[in-house]
C-alpha cells in the first residue's frame, strides 16, 4: 500500500514537473510587437538599446519592433479594423480621444501597482490619456514649445508679445517692399498646432461643449490677428516656406529668422546641423498678460486585442519605468514624462531646458476630443489663405469653422 502510494506522488511530482516544462517553453516563446515612429536616428538607436536591456531583464518575452514613418496613424487604425495591430503602440494625445472613445485600447488600471508610482508622472501629460476614470496610455515623453533667440543679434529675450514685436522690427534686416528681407525678426509657424494656446489669450476655444469647432469668434480671432499683422503688414516675420526652409528649427540655424518658437527637440539639431550658431531659449512670451505655450505628449498603449497582455504591459512599464524612461530621454531629444525622471536628469537646471519644464505647468495640451483631426485640417488651409492675404481672417476662420462643423454633422 505504502509502494503504490509513493508511485502515485512520483507520478504526479513527474507530471507537475512536465507541465512546468512546458509553461516555461510556451513563456519563453512569448513575442511582443512595438510600433512607433521615428523623428531621427539618434532616437531609434536609444529605443533600441532601451529594448535589448528589457529583453535581457526579461529573457522570456522577445520584442519585435516595427518603425512606421509613413502615415502612421492611418496604418495602425487600418490594422486595428483588421485584428492586426500591433501589441503596444505610439499613440499622440492628437488622436487619443478617438481610440479611446472606440474601445480599442486595453484599460492599463488593473496592471497598474502602487509601486509603480503613477503620480511621479506630470499630471498633465497622464490625463491626456485618461478617459472617463480609466488610464487608456502612460505617456513616454513631452515636449512644450519656447522661445530660440540668436543671443549675437538679441541681448534679452522678450518677456511679452508686445516686446516680441518690437524686437522683430529691430531684428528685420534689409527690409523692402520690392523683396525679401534676408533676415526676419521671427520665424512663425502657421499651424493650428502651434496656435491653439495663441486662440486662448484672449478668451477664445477651439471647440465648444458639443465638440464642434468655435476658434471664430470674436476673442478667438484677437490672439490670431497677431500674427497675420505681423506676417501682412509689419512684414518682421515669415513661414519656412518663405525662405526655403522645411521648418522653424531649420529657418533659425540658417541665419534667415532672429527668433522661433519650437520644441525642445530643436536643440540637438541645432548643436549637430548648425553648431556655429549661438543661441539661447526662453519661456513664450506673455499674450494680453497670460503665460500660454502648447505642450505635446506620446503614450505607450496597449491593443485590447493584444495576444500575451501580461508580457506587453511587462513592456509598458519597463519602457514608462523609471530606469527605462532615464535611459530614453537622456539626449535631450524630447523631456521624461516622470517628476522624478525629469529631476534627476537635471533638465530644470539646464538654461537651455528649463523654460520647456516650466511650460509643463501652464501648456496648452495638443487635445480637442476626437473631432480634432477634421478641425485641424479646416483651419489650417484657411488660415494659411488668410495668411497671404486671399482672404481676411474672420472670413476665412468663419468658412473653415462653418466647414469643420458641417463635416462634424455629417459624420455624427
Amino acid at each position: 500500500m505504502t509502494q503504490k502510494i509513493g508511485f502515485k506522488w512520483v507520478l504526479l511530482l513527474l507530471v507537475i514537473i512536465n507541465l512546468t516544462s512546458c509553461s516555461t517553453r510556451v513563456e519563453q516563446g512569448i513575442t511582443v510587437t512595438l510600433s512607433g515612429w521615428q523623428s531621427n536616428p539618434n532616437e531609434q538607436q536609444l529605443l533600441q538599446q532601451v529594448l535589448k536591456n528589457f529583453e535581457t531583464e526579461h529573457p522570456n518575452i522577445k520584442v519585435k519592433h516595427e518603425v512606421i514613418n509613413d502615415q502612421y496613424m492611418d496604418v495602425i487604425k487600418t490594422r486595428l479594423i483588421g485584428d492586426a495591430a500591433p501589441d503596444v503602440f505610439y499613440l499622440d494625445a492628437f488622436e487619443a480621444p478617438l481610440l479611446m472613445k472606440n474601445d480599442v485600447l486595453e484599460p492599463l488600471d488593473n496592471y497598474i501597482t502602487k509601486y509603480f508610482e503613477l503620480k511621479d508622472f506630470i499630471p498633465a501629460m497622464l490625463k491626456a490619456f485618461r478617459l472617463n476614470g480609466k488610464t487608456y496610455g502612460l505617456p513616454k515623453d513631452f515636449s512644450t514649445l519656447a522661445l530660440f533667440y540668436n543671443i549675437k543679434l538679441l541681448n534679452k529675450p522678450p518677456k511679452t508679445w508686445s516686446e516680441l514685436l518690437d524686437d522683430s522690427r529691430k531684428l528685420t534686416v534689409d527690409k523692402n517692399s520690392d523683396r525679401r528681407p534676408d533676415q526676419y525678426g521671427f520665424g512663425l509657424a502657421p499651424e493650428l498646432s502651434r496656435l491653439y494656446f495663441i486662440t486662448k489669450a484672449f478668451g477664445g476655444q477651439l471647440i465648444n461643449k458639443k465638440g464642434y469647432a468655435a476658434f471664430a469668434s470674436p476673442r478667438g480671432l484677437k490672439g490670431l490677428e497677431l500674427i497675420v499683422n505681423q506676417y501682412r503688414q509689419e512684414r518682421t516675420s515669415a513661414q519656412p516656406s518663405d525662405v526655403g526652409a522645411s521648418n522653424g528649427s531649420e529657418m533659425f540655424g540658417r541665419g534667415q529668422a532672429a527668433m522661433v518658437i519650437e520644441g525642445s527637440w530643436a536643440i540637438p539639431y541645432l548643436k549637430d546641423t548648425f553648431p556655429k550658431i549661438e543661441f539661447a531659449t526662453a519661456e513664450v512670451p506673455k499674450i494680453n498678460g497670460k503665460k500660454g505655450t502648447m505642450a505635446y505628449t506620446v503614450a505607450y498603449v496597449m491593443n485590447k486585442k493584444a495576444k500575451h497582455k501580461q508580457a506587453a504591459w511587462e513592456l509598458i512599464s519597463y519602457l514608462t519605468g523609471k530606469e527605462g524612461m532615464k535611459a530614453w530621454a537622456r539626449e535631450g531629444l524630447v523631456l521624461p514624462s516622470r517628476k522624478s525622471v525629469l529631476a534627476d536628469l537635471g533638465y530644470a537646471k539646464n538654461p537651455l531646458y528649463a523654460p520647456f519644464v516650466a511650460g509643463a505647468t501652464y501648456a496648452t495640451i495638443w487635445q480637442a476630443g476626437d473631432n480634432l483631426p477634421t478641425i485641424l485640417t479646416h483651419f489650417n488651409n484657411q488660415f494659411i489663405s488668410a495668411l497671404i492675404g486671399e482672404q481676411s481672417l474672420k472670413y476665412a476662420m468663419l468658412k473653415a469653422q462653418n466647414a469643420a462643423n458641417k463635416e462634424i454633422q455629417a459624420a455624427n
